[in-house]
């Protein structure tokens, strides 16, 4: 059974029940009353996080997100100034959204909480699942996956659980010595645990776990409940020192935005302006890395590619279309279409198999090839998100990255130097001039563009080459020139170009013969894995580094800057442990 199939049945008073489990999701005394009661007061909120710079809270059971909504509520009244709640929470079997918004609509005093949660609301794609909160410096990390793997993949640590899964006695696999075992291990020191139940089970398995265990009075007509303490006193972080980010096209541009949102001041250092790099061209695509393995690989394509159309979409003026059509390129990629398109790794339409005459449709001119359609896949402008998220005050170009006592000595080009605890490396082909020995590798790309010739502009799409509608015209190529590392435009690579095109438009191709081209090139940054690196810099302790993004930086970039100032702020990161690892400068596979 797939994490989105819950069926849902109504009880007399309103209240949604389980069909699976055969028991309600809150009980019949008020559930917003009783998510306070048990949880909120169960872990000594607000009480708890006075003074502190971030506080997490993890939970068991999603449900309708009324514990998270409940607590969101307290926190945007009671939190501490400028401190930031970082949420995950578990669901094995997501209900659809839709009945989540007729439970949820009991209570009117949330509907502002709960608007972002609906829109965002997952559907059936397995894996984790970022919904922020920024006016009220919140985020969740929804993880729709079995308790077991969702505890063995997170990497955070909780100040707080609320475990609320269904009855011990209807749900015994999420209350299993195993799972409070880890419950334990992904607990910060002085962590508070609440929960609605007091089955001797769940008592001895707490116990056992190492958390001092007790009885509270129960709410409405439950006559007790469970709280919890793991020993230790809780670790209260000073303010955060600033970072410094180097590089700003799209991988700095993003590590500095996540800075942002996690309350941490983001120095940002470009020889140039945002975007003298690969991250300049006037239009890019933003659409997934295509993995029919359906193994850790697709899911960390699916993850970064839905998690960069949630923050694109926040940009105005950045989109500039939305559909991207990609043909087949070989004889099995129809099969691998099906596969991928038929797997749970991506909202139900998110992909749409076609046949070549539903992709002749699409495409604006007849082709013999099988389709991909992505109807929600971005032709995206940088430029607008670069002006967006670089600093306005760039720093210049950093010439030495030096290791001294207590951080980083940054020296600029001018001579001057500066210090940090952090340094994150975001600098694109340069890269290994400031790592030395960084594991990656030079790729030309040039890409043309012209103005659309007659009415409409052209469907972006992919096929080894790709077409992406840019404002007054359409961008095309790009070539992809191992080991090259010449800027200067070539008039033999914007006909490469064309004849690319023509592989897949010869129609369009053809109304192009003889029109002046514009164009840009530049140098890409690959691995011989093909995917980024993201993480610690091995043997560096406050060195970090995002890169290697190669053509698809502008997919990978959102998530994995907010996963690299994760880790930079030592705070819970939005990839599961498996794919962080994927992407870990240190992988053997990067080197």
């Amino acid at each position: 059974m797939s994490p989105g199939d819950a069926p849902i049945e109504w009880t007399e008073d309103g209240r949604p029940r389980s069909s699976l489990y055969g028991d309600a999701y809150f009980g019949a005394d008020d559930g917003l009353a009783e998510s306070r009661a048990v949880f909120l007061e169960g872990c000594g909120l607000p009480e708890a996080w006075a003074g502190r710079r971030g506080f997490t809270v993890a939970e068991l059971g999603f449900g309708t997100g009324l514990n998270i909504l409940a607590l969101l509520d307290l926190w945007r009244r009671e939190g501490p100034q400028g401190g930031r709640l970082h949420l995950f929470s578990v669901e094995a079997h997501l209900m659809p959204r839709e009945d989540a918004a007729r439970a949820l609509s009991t209570w009117p005093e949330l509907a502002a909480l709960a608007a972002p949660l609906l829109a965002q609301w997952p559907g059936k794609r397995r894996g984790f699942h970022r919904i922020d909160w920024p006016e009220f410096r919140a985020s969740l990390d929804l993880a729709l996956m079995e308790v077991g793997e969702a505890l063995s993949s997170w990497e955070g640590r909780a100040d707080a659980w609320f475990l609320d899964g269904f009855a011990p006695a209807l749900n015994p696999d999420m209350w299993r010595d195993e799972v409070l075992q880890a419950v334990a291990a992904r607990s910060a020191p002085g962590a508070r645990i609440a929960t609605f139940t007091v089955a001797g089970q769940v008592r001895r398995g707490l116990a056992a776990a190492g958390f001092e265990v007790r009885r509270a009075p129960g709410h409405g007509r439950k006559r007790e409940r469970l709280e919890a303490v793991l020993p230790g006193e809780a670790r209260v972080p000073g303010p955060a020192a600033p970072t410094a980010v180097i590089g700003a096209g799209i991988a700095g541009a993003a590590a500095r935005r996540a800075l942002l949102a996690l309350g941490v001041e983001g120095v940002q250092f470009e020889a140039e302006a945002p975007g003298a790099g690969a991250s300049g061209n006037p239009a890019g695509l933003v659409t997934p890395r295509l993995d029919a393995g359906l193994g850790p690989v697709a899911r960390l394509a699916a993850q970064a590619f839905l998690r960069a159309l949630d923050v694109y979409s926040a940009i105005p003026g950045a989109v500039i279309s939305r559909g991207v059509l990609q043909l087949a390129a070989s004889e099995r990629d129809p099969d691998r279409f099906a596969r991928i398109a038929g797997s749970d790794l991506f909202p139900e339409g998110a992909l749409r198999r076609l046949d070549p005459a539903a992709a002749s449709q699409l495409l604006g001119e007849p082709t013999d090839r099988a389709g991909l359609d992505q109807p929600d896949a971005l032709s995206l402008d940088p430029r607008e998100v670069l002006a967006r998220w670089c600093d306005a005050d760039l720093r210049g170009r950093v010439e030495r990255v030096e290791a001294v006592e207590g951080g980083w000595r940054l020296t600029t080009e001018g001579g001057e130097t500066q210090t940090f605890r952090t340094v994150i490396l975001a600098a694109g082909a340069e890269l290994g001039r400031l790592w030395p020995g960084a594991p990656i590798l030079p790729v030309r790309g040039q890409a043309s563009w012209i103005a659309a010739p007659g009415p409409g502009t052209p469907r972006a799409a992919g096929w080894g080459g790709y077409i992406a509608p840019m404002a007054g015209g359409f961008l095309f190529g790009a070539t992809f020139q191992r080991g090259e590392t010449s800027t200067d435009l070539s008039e033999e690579d914007h006909q490469a170009n064309l004849e690319n095109l023509a592989r897949a438009r010869p129609e369009l191709a053809a109304a192009l013969a003889g029109a002046p081209m514009g164009g840009r090139a530049r140098i890409r940054a690959t691995t011989r894995d093909h995917l980024p690196l993201a993480g610690a810099v091995p043997a560096a302790p406050g060195l970090l580094v995002l890169g290697g993004l190669g053509s698809r930086g502008l997919t990978w970039a959102p998530l994995l800057g907010e996963h690299v100032a994760a880790l930079a702020a030592g705070t819970p990161s939005p990839l599961p442990g498996d794919l962080a690892a994927l992407v870990d400068p240190a992988r053997r596979s990067a080197a």
